[in-house]
């Protein structure tokens, strides 16, 4: 069955579908960055809530800002911006249809819908999936980057913008003009402090273009933090044939594992869907919530997802599956990450890492160390260094993840230990590649990205624990590393 609104009453047995009629919503929050993730995460909150007779006029508006956006906008449309949602739970399969997305914006250059719809008094909040290297800041300083190309585009043309923050720039100075009110802007992206970053790049955008409308966002507009968890694989031949298998034809079905959480920091300047009626919390202290899960969650996914491509592990459960890799994400995250996270609500670090390692191991979840080690430059500074950095001026170990930095140095060398390619894997693929080569012989070239480890790589336990086991991948590999590294731990 094609998957579409006039298909709804006839999707096969127990494939679970809205309660509610898509003509009763009206939009209440622009999207921008629609993919899989958020289909599976926030879109699932809101259509619950709707199912249970709320947030009727909270609906959907998907938006993207690159021309490469467009080609999921055409998938969507064609299926009345229906998906489909899979759950792969080690126990069986269940799918669900969503439908609380009801258009997507199409694409243009100068993002003219985009802006538009924003600034309708109808919408309320806008919020973003943008990847966490997506906010336009320094890596190593997490400084604004004013300099880059886009910026300086948005900024001598606000009114025509490239970016996702110029749009939003550009209508909220409409709505300003015509006394439509603030939005709320909400990060979805796997970043410490989501919120405080999107405030700190779109005020720092508009005052290069506008400082009196900076001012204006800065006082009356809301940035929330939150803390976004559920792992979504990438959608590939091998989902969509699943999704067929289950009597549905739909192009881009989000495959997810039996697991959500979502946290946010209750500070909406134009009201909110009651999310909490369906299963998120809102708190006032988002950041030990999202201190467990970056340092562990996503940081645990480094530790493991360079070693897996070295050794030509196609997914992170087979990861997982292999006692070196597994070994060395316990004992790095137990010895090395848990002593700088603190406890929330009914959850010890502890208990976490043994939460975290049964999500990773899960079979029937198809996550790709390849999409795991993706965009390298943005995850090890947000997820694993600070751990590193926390680890070094409290006097406690640091070798793990010296060995994990050290075996995605060696990944960005280009080749697996088989001697097959690694294709380029990051947005800086080059740059990372050359001083791979160069850290081979001389580790202090790896260590000398500032952009990435600012002073880190000067601190001297640092550097020579990089460079013991960087000289030891190259000579016996990331097995061996291993090998020597949990039997020097403690037992």
């Amino acid at each position: 069955m094609e998957l579409s609104l006039d298909t709804l009453d006839r999707m096969p047995a127990g494939v679970r579908v809205p309660r509610y009629r898509r003509s009763d919503l009206t939009p209440g929050i622009v999207h921008i960055g629609l993919g899989n993730f958020h289909r599976a995460h926030q879109a699932w909150y809101l259509h619950r809530l709707m199912d249970a007779g709320g947030a009727r006029d909270w609906a959907i508006i998907g938006a993207g800002v690159r021309p490469y956006d467009a080609a999921m906008r055409e998938r969507l449309i064609a299926q009345d911006c229906l998906t489909t949602l899979i759950e792969l739970d080690p126990a069986g399969i269940s799918a669900e249809v969503t439908g609380s997305m009801i258009d997507y914006l199409p694409i243009e250059e100068g993002n003219g819908p985009l802006i538009a719809q924003m600034a309708d008094p109808a919408i309320r909040i806008v919020s973003l999936t943008v990847t966490e290297g997506g906010y336009y800041l320094n890596a190593g300083t997490g400084a604004f980057d004013a300099d880059h190309a886009d910026i300086q585009h948005d900024a001598a043309q606000p009114d025509w913008p490239r970016t996702a923050f110029g749009a939003i720039i550009a209508a909220l100075k409409a709505r300003r003009a015509a006394k439509t009110g603030p939005l709320t802007l909400m990060s979805c992206d796997n970043l410490q402090g989501n919120g405080d970053i999107l405030r700190r790049t779109v005020v720092s955008l508009a005052q290069l273009s506008d400082p009196d409308l900076a001012r204006w966002i800065e006082a009356e507009c809301s940035f929330p933090n939150s803390m976004v968890d559920c792992i979504v694989p990438a959608t590939g031949d091998t989902e969509r044939a699943l999704c067929a298998d289950l009597g549905i034809i739909d192009a881009c079905p989000v495959t997810h594992e039996n697991f959500r959480q979502w946290v946010i920091e209750d500070d909406f300047c134009a009201g909110r869907p009651a999310w909490d009626a369906v299963g998120a919390t809102f708190t006032t202290d988002v950041h030990a919530y999202e201190l467990m899960k970056i340092r562990i969650l996503n940081g645990g996914h480094q530790v493991i997802a360079n070693a897996g491509e070295l050794l030509s592990i196609d997914t992170i459960a087979g990861c997982m599956a292999h006692d070196g890799i597994a070994g060395l994400f316990e004992t790095v995250a137990r010895t090395e990450i848990v002593p700088h996270v603190g406890a929330v609500p009914d959850m010890t670090p502890e208990a976490y890492v043994g939460l975290i390692k049964s999500r990773f191991s899960n079979p029937r979840i198809v996550d790709t160390t390849r999409r795991v080690a993706f965009d390298g430059a943005s995850r090890h500074p947000g997820f694993i260094l600070p751990s590193i950095q926390d680890g070094l001026a409290a006097g406690t170990a640091i070798d793990g993840l010296a060995l994990v930095e050290a075996a995605w140095a060696r990944m960005c060398a280009g080749t697996r230990e088989n001697g097959t390619e690694i294709a380029p894997n990051d947005p800086d693929w080059d740059a990372l590649h050359g001083r791979a080569l160069l850290a081979r012989t001389d580790p202090g070239a790896w260590l000398g990205m500032r952009h990435l480890y600012g002073s880190l790589g000067e601190d001297a336990r640092f550097a020579e624990a990089f460079g013991r086991w960087l000289g030891l991948v190259w000579a016996d590999g990331i097995e061996a590393a291993i090998a020597t590294y949990i039997a020097s731990r403690p037992a």
